[in-house]
């Protein structure tokens, strides 16, 4: 295998002759393999950014297609269906094919040359990636829509949905009075993101204001019947040491090889840009600069995405809305599954969106109706007017018609201005949308349009000469306009603005070193807390002892940073006991794949509860009791191990499960991190699978902006998508040590760099 895998790397050095082309197209690459493009025309740079994306990255765009168009279980197998029937489902295809439709024709003249440069690659009749060879599949030729498919999958259905669906399934387990606490810790006062220096409370839903959807609710099945994130801001010129802005930040993603996305720089007369790519998808999304401009993206965890209760007929051929019956639109999917009978799938749909869970031949099942299906979006408009933005405003302006998923842009200029805008489309709608499904037939919880995008929050060259967003709550309460109802707490923001309130002259390497911070804010109130606990004795007592003693820096070579990590997961295992809220993921509404995970979620929950003395979930215990316990249990774990031991980085490529064979060849071995999932260096865990780093910075940025070539940045695998290529993963020692490679722009320094690979025109 070893041999096919080698064989399979691209060319990158030479001339290979293409038809489609207008003009010649150089290909540069660096000492990284990373691709640096120059082109003349807007039509043959992104040609050549899809045939480029083509040769590092062909499986990996190839899988994310079939994740959309619910064909993964072809590959998969019986593993896979779960999330083929979702994604038939929400029809993504049918969304993106109107989607491609509704654009204009400079986006659709983008898509169109992306798909010919991957067809062209396709066309040259390469080996394929080693993937292929273990699904025994082939690539299908490239569609200008498969790129509005593919960016859907980079942010699908994250945030809001899968709360709603917890507490849903959780409602059964410990009734309506308990629902409300049922969301992650809010630090006691959320930070925001868009008004820096203030701070809000969270509106908490009473029992009788959650009473509609409480009782829509017991319209389904009886008694037996959900992390990611990002950092990023912005420090004006006031407050850095050559009086030029600096932006930076890390988006934060499970390990999942290869990297949703790709290092590239894409020149022609139209633009000079520089960022990281989405493989399958023209242009730049997220995270790039323009030589004028500089933005990145944070997870706003802003609600689009509404959860309804319909009423059914006995045959589901019709719902109840507003005391009529309504058709409903019913169709049949085949799934095709590797090694097993296809699966037949019935899509029900009313006017709110699809059946998602639940049978609505038995009188009643959820609804989905989120911004990423329902209605024409037009994102991909916005895609090339970034490219060419001069400022903030010009950016910020360019990202009307923008809601393919929910950001905080926060971005700076080069004549120093720094901003932050919400790019989302957001609908208006009641806020008790924000906690649970609602009554469907009602018509109490419709839609009433949208925010406009001139209401979203926004913030401009603030007093304190910086911004910080780490998906904290992006706005106060509004009573016009509801914006959010779940969010992270504010224990990254707070802490990097801390860093940065230190820092009156910044440079690049400050911001690397605030990527690299790993005081946990959250340790220090559990410090605090077990500093009051007198009843351990014993090796529990000296646990407790080495806690409280401790800085609260998950440091890689801290012992008392493991001992934590134990202590709070053993304690997050006893509210999941007690409360009985381990049995919530038998429930169907939160087996929606991929699935809500109950320890993950009380994991989170548990800051706010212990601050609270609150013991409604402890089953008659106190928090003495529990933590003592908690302690006792982890002293039995712990064996004086440093955080390193217990948290390497876990890589994981999606096909190693299924074809072990192949699982040391796919998947390099991690390495030692120090971080969790509240610091700052956020390499965090998936509770239920252990004390690895499962999540985190899958890539770095500092721009230095107006200096760009001082720019930095880095992947925590590699360049490519090839197990075999010597840049699979040689990011990742650095990217471990939070260091960075340089973003290398000035085209005198590129073109004496690596390798050069001609395209040319046939």
């Amino acid at each position: 295998m070893a041999t096919e895998a080698r064989s399979c790397l691209p060319q990158t050095s030479g001339t290979v002759t293409l038809r489609g082309l207008v003009d010649r197209v150089d290909v540069h690459r660096d000492a990284w393999g990373i691709p640096h493009v120059r082109a003349k025309g807007t039509a043959d740079v992104f040609f050549a950014q899809g045939f480029v994306h083509a040769q590092d990255r062909l499986w990996q765009m190839d899988a994310a297609r079939r994740r959309m168009l619910g064909r993964w279980a072809e590959w998969e197998g019986p593993a896979g269906v779960g999330a083929d029937k979702l994604a038939r489902q929400l029809d993504v295809a049918g969304a993106s094919r109107r989607d491609f439709a509704g654009l204009g024709a400079e986006a659709r003249a983008m898509l169109e040359a992306y798909a010919a440069g991957v067809n062209a690659y396709l066309a040259q009749g390469t080996p394929l990636p080693v993937e292929y060879g273990l699904v025994g599949g082939a690539p299908e030729l490239w569609e200008p829509w498969h790129c509005i498919a593919v960016m859907r999958q980079r942010g699908y259905l994250m945030g809001s949905v899968w709360f709603k669906l917890w507490r849903a399934a959780a409602l059964r387990t410990i009734g309506p009075e308990q629902v409300a606490k049922l969301r992650y810790d809010d630090g006691g006062e959320d930070l925001l993101g868009a008004s820096p220096s203030a701070e809000a409370k969270r509106w908490i839903a009473t029992l009788q204001d959650l009473a509609p959807a409480i009782d829509a609710l017991t319209a389904l099945a009886g008694p037996e019947a959900t992390d990611g994130g990002s950092n990023n801001w912005a420090v004006a010129p006031s407050r850095t040491a050559t009086g030029r802005p600096l932006l930076a930040g890390d988006p934060h993603r499970a390990f999942e090889l290869p990297s949703m996305y790709s290092q590239c720089h894409l020149a022609c007369d139209a633009f000079d840009a520089i960022g990281f790519s989405v493989p399958g998808v023209p242009a730049f999304p997220h995270f790039a600069h323009n030589g004028h401009v500089a933005f990145c993206v944070t997870h706003a965890f802003v609600d689009i995405h509404d959860v309804f209760v319909d009423k059914f007929s006995p045959d589901a051929s019709q719902y109840l809305f507003k005391g009529k019956w309504q058709d409903t639109a019913i169709r049949r999917e085949r799934i095709k599954v590797r090694d097993a009978a296809d699966v037949d799938l019935d899509v029900v749909t009313t006017h709110h969106g699809p059946v998602i869970t639940g049978d609505p031949r038995k009188g009643a099942a959820l609804t989905l109706r989120s911004v990423q299906f329902a209605e024409l979006d037009r994102s991909f408009d916005c895609l090339q007017p970034m490219l060419r933005a001069k400022g903030v405003d010009a950016l910020y302006e360019a990202t009307r018609g923008w809601g393919l998923i929910d950001h905080n842009l926060v971005s700076a200029d080069t004549s120093g201005r720094i901003g932050n805008l919400v790019r989302a489309i957001v609908p208006r709608r009641p806020r008790l949308n924000g906690w649970l499904p609602v009554p469907g037939w009602t018509g109490d919880y419709e839609w009433q349009g949208d925010i406009p995008w001139e209401d979203m929050p926004r913030a401009f060259d603030p007093p304190s000469g910086f911004l910080v967003t780490a998906n904290n709550r992006v706005a106060a309460d509004d009573p016009e306009n509801y914006l959010c109802t779940d969010c992270h707490p504010p224990y990254r923001a707070r802490r990097i603005a801390e860093r940065l309130a230190g820092l009156p002259a910044a440079t690049v390497e400050d911001m690397a070193g605030i990527h690299a911070d790993t005081v946990s804010l959250t340790a220090r109130e559990f410090i605090a807390r077990l500093g009051r606990l007198l009843t351990v004795e014993g090796p529990a007592a000296a646990l407790r002892d080495l806690i409280i003693g401790w800085d609260a820096q998950m440091s890689a070579d801290s012992k008392p940073a493991a001992a934590y990590a134990r202590t709070r997961l053993e304690l997050a295992r006893i509210v999941l006991k007690r409360s009985g809220l381990g049995d919530v993921s038998r429930d169907p509404v939160a087996q929606v794949a991929p699935g809500i995970v109950p320890l993950n979620q009380v994991w989170w929950a548990l800051p706010s509860l212990l601050r609270n003395d609150d013991t409604s979930l402890l089953g008659g215990w106190d928090w003495d009791r529990a933590l003592a316990t908690a302690l006792e249990r982890a002293a039995k774990l712990d064996h004086g191990e440093t955080w390193s031991q217990l948290h390497h980085a876990r890589m994981v490529h999606p096909l190693a499960a299924s074809f072990p064979q192949a699982a040391a060849q796919l998947e390099p071995a991690g390495l030692a991190v120090g971080g969790d999932n509240d610091t700052v260096m956020a390499n965090g865990c998936y509770w239920t699978t252990g004390l690895s780093a499962t999540y985190g910075a899958v890539g770095r940025y500092v721009f230095d902006v107006g200096r760009w070539e001082n720019s930095r940045w880095a992947v925590f695998h590699g360049a490519s998508g090839h197990p075999a290529s010597p840049h699979y993963a040689d990011q990742h020692p650095l990217w471990a040590s939070a260091k960075m490679v340089p973003m290398l722009y000035d085209w005198s320094v590129i073109a004496k760099e690596g390798d050069r690979l001609v395209l040319q025109p046939a």
